[in-house]
């Protein structure tokens, strides 16, 4: 099926080198030199006097400052509590800055959210979807917010190029952001940041390449305009090209971004528009595990690709969204934002099931075709005011997505004999197997509605050492589902529910916070299917409430101004999807909701630059996971699927004494084991990563050079990642990188 071409981009290094010739021509207004800057007429040093820093003064858009070294920032956004203090909030959370996805050479999401002890990752089901366990649960790429709203960006792989920030929230977060689309996201979630001008123009041009050939160029402009710089405009273009460190496998990537944005005295708008585009050659995705499998085998080599040559995922994303906030008053402030995306994928993708301890695997193939027209929207009102002794923060919050999804596909169920460590090059997939929708026009296959209200306060005791925060959230979940090819209705799904949230900080010092919350997540219900097996079910097409998950939380944060720390504990609790059960004389069935799954945990995070010149990034995760309420009790006390026992990542970031400009860091993740099945019989070892880089920053003509060198995995260890919903994601393989960036 050819893909659509509607708002497509002409990437080409030509176009690069045609942006970097106008960028040089523009006008720019010229800043400050260092000695202007800082230096009076008669040659003394300024001084500057005492200076006070309110927090109170920042906009509701302004993004929190980063600790010392700039890789971890002091906060992020909140959903309908705006941006916040990581100290001032009872919550669990990180955000990585755009200094540190350039000095990794991070490329995507998925590379950012390796520096976090509570995320691992894997990959989606027989695709290259990016998909994340936070606290042990599942996070989908459609349900990662993009500046505070759900459902706009790309579902499967998410380019850095054009990112401020990554901002990781631990824990379910139905109130603070309202329902996920995708009904993931339980264990936390994650929000993405666009790219904004400096007061300082930016013009800088970056080049990579991969060991094994990949080569990419990425362009980044910012400028400021007009009285006070009040208006501005980020432009980010960027492409690569090239072979993986897996066998086989190439992608192409190419990424516009534009970034609009004004701040005037009351008024602050900002617009967003993202085009994307991925393809995949001979992807490695999963591995399925067969029924008579009776233990998990040993990875394959790093670099082996099991996957067939013919298969190719084509991924277009095209996105966007405007902003506005507006100051009422000193104490009040009303905001309103919305968005749009419109989705294209198109592959041929293989399915590989493994049989036996000896690597023999079964391979079928398949051709589908997606696409998704989503709307979001949301709005809100934020204020503070004083009762007596007591401060108020008062939010109200407003959001709405629409979702359209079309969907077809073309089974081939002929299974083909390869092995994992042995691989063979299957036939791809016939057509007219098993068949459902028109792949070259794809219908409606589902209809998703979302909407909620919310409101909440913290109220500030001792002048605001003691913060109290409660909130409710209603949220409404329309789902319609349809039959492919005919459209009929199949499904007619209409809920709501209310989700609270309680939270208690208390700063007894300066420097540590000690917190507590209660707060629920919120997911669509199931719907009873028609059969289970050969069985009727008395309650079929039966649609439940949402799956409420509830946590509780309490720990300690500390920040000591250069660098910080977090200690936390935390409950979560659950629902499982629930089973079929056969009545007692065996000729019916009916759909039970029942089972839960609990997972509790401790985590400690460390981030800043505790000593001049030495970065530290790292913490560690232990957690304990059980399930109960299953089928006749079978499973009951078992460990849930996917969910490692621990969790433990250890990063540096080194200026070399006595070597101007010279930086080396290094990483390691270590993961514990995990179980692969309900029962228990089927488990993945504990691995090891060592990743290590270096740059070199220097000045060329007043221009700053940036080199950069980094290895994933250096002692290419076969592992593997992740048995996420119950199949296999193998980790990757030795990759080396260089860069080099220049400012102009």
């Amino acid at each position: 099926m050819p893909i659509s071409t509607r708002l497509a981009v002409p990437f080409r290094p030509t176009l690069l080198a045609l942006c970097c010739s106008l960028s040089l021509a523009a006008h720019a207004a010229t800043p400050e030199t260092p000695q202007d800057a800082n230096t009076r007429q008669d040659g003394k040093a300024l001084e500057l006097g005492a200076t006070t820093i309110s927090a109170d003064a920042a906009t509701l858009s302004a993004l929190p400052p980063a600790y010392a070294g700039g890789q971890v920032a002091r906060g992020g956004q909140l959903g309908v509590l705006g941006n916040q203090d990581i100290m001032d909030v009872p919550f669990s959370m990180s955000s990585y800055t755009e200094k540190l996805i350039r000095d990794q050479q991070a490329e995507n999401v998925g590379d950012v959210l390796l520096n976090d002890s509570s995320v691992r990752q894997a990959s989606g089901y027989a695709n290259q979807a990016q998909a994340f366990v936070i606290r042990g649960l599942p996070l989908n790429g459609d349900d990662i917010s993009f500046n505070g709203l759900y459902g706009i960006l790309p579902r499967q792989i998410m380019s850095t190029d054009a990112l401020e920030r990554v901002e990781v929230f631990k824990g379910p977060n139905a109130f603070i952001n309202g329902v996920t689309p995708g009904g993931s996201g339980i264990g936390g979630g994650v929000n993405l940041q666009p790219k904004r001008a400096d007061d300082v123009p930016l013009r800088r041009f970056s080049t990579d390449i991969s060991s094994d050939g990949r080569v990419g160029e990425h362009l980044d402009i910012g400028q400021r305009f007009g009285e006070d710089n009040r208006f501005g405009a980020r432009v980010n273009i960027s492409q690569r090209e090239g072979d993986t460190g897996i066998d086989d496998e190439s992608q192409r990537s190419k990424l516009f971004a534009v970034g609009l944005d004004y701040r005037g005295d009351a008024l602050r708008l900002s617009g967003d528009f993202v085009y994307s585009k991925q393809q995949i050659n001979g992807g490695r995705n999963t591995v399925l595990i067969g029924q008579n499998l009776t233990h998990i085998p040993n990875a394959p080599s790093a670099d082996t690709n099991y996957a067939p040559s013919w298969g190719t995922s084509s991924l277009e994303d095209t996105f966007g969204m405007l902003r506005a906030e507006y100051d009422l008053n000193d104490n009040w402030t009303a905001y309103i934002a919305g968005g749009a995306k419109h989705t294209n994928e198109i592959g041929r993708y293989s399915s590989v099931t493994l049989n036996d301890t000896l690597g023999n695997a079964t391979v079928t193939g398949s051709r589908i075709a997606h696409q998704e027209d989503n709307t979001s929207l949301m709005a809100g009102l934020n204020g503070k005011f004083q009762t007596g002794a007591v401060s108020h923060k008062l939010n109200f919050g407003l959001t709405g997505i629409w979702a359209q999804t079309r969907n077809a596909y073309d089974f081939d169920l002929t299974g083909h004999a390869s092995n994992i460590y042995n691989p063979v090059d299957v036939a791809g997939p016939a057509k007219g197997g098993f068949v459902g929708g028109d792949l070259n026009d794809p219908g409606i296959t589902a209809k998703t509605f979302a909407r909620s209200a919310a409101i909440s306060d913290t109220l500030g005791f001792m002048d605001d050492r003691l913060l109290v925060t409660a909130g409710l959230r209603r949220q409404e979940l329309v789902v319609q589902g349809f039959a492919y090819g005919t459209g009929t209705r199949t499904a007619d799904y209409d809920k709501s529910i209310t989700t609270p949230v309680y939270g208690l900080v208390f700063k007894p010092w300066d420097h540590v916070s000690f917190y507590a919350n209660h707060i629920e997540g919120l997911a669509q219900g199931p719907t009873a299917p028609q059969t289970a097996g050969t069985k009727t079910l008395t309650n079929a097409g039966q649609a439940y409430a949402p799956a409420r998950s509830k946590q509780t939380e309490a720990g300690v944060k500390v920040d000591m101004g250069t660098y910080g720390a977090t200690l936390g504990v935390y409950r979560i609790e659950q629902p499982t999807d629930g089973y079929s059960q056969l009545s007692a004389d065996g000729l019916s069935a009916t759909y039970v909701r029942q089972g839960e799954q609990v997972n509790k945990g401790v985590e400690l995070n460390v981030f800043g630059e505790p000593i001049a010149g030495l970065r530290l990034l790292g913490g560690a995760t232990i957690i304990h996971t059980e399930v109960h309420g299953t089928q006749n009790g079978t499973n009951d006390g078992n460990r849930a699927i996917g969910v490692p026992t621990f969790q433990l990542n250890a990063g540096v970031d080194w200026d070399v004494p006595g070597l101007q400009g010279v930086t080396v860091n290094g990483r390691m993740l270590r993961t514990g084991g995990q179980y692969a099945d309900a029962a228990n019989n089927l488990s993945l070892p504990a691995w090891n990563r060592f990743d290590v880089g270096a740059r070199y920053t220097f000045k060329v003509d007043q221009r700053d050079v940036t080199l950069g060198a980094t290895v994933e995995n250096v002692a290419n260890t076969k592992y593997w990642e992740s048995a996420l919903g119950g199949y296999l994601t193998q980790g990757d393989p030795r990759v080396a990188k260089l860069s080099a960036s220049i400012d102009f």
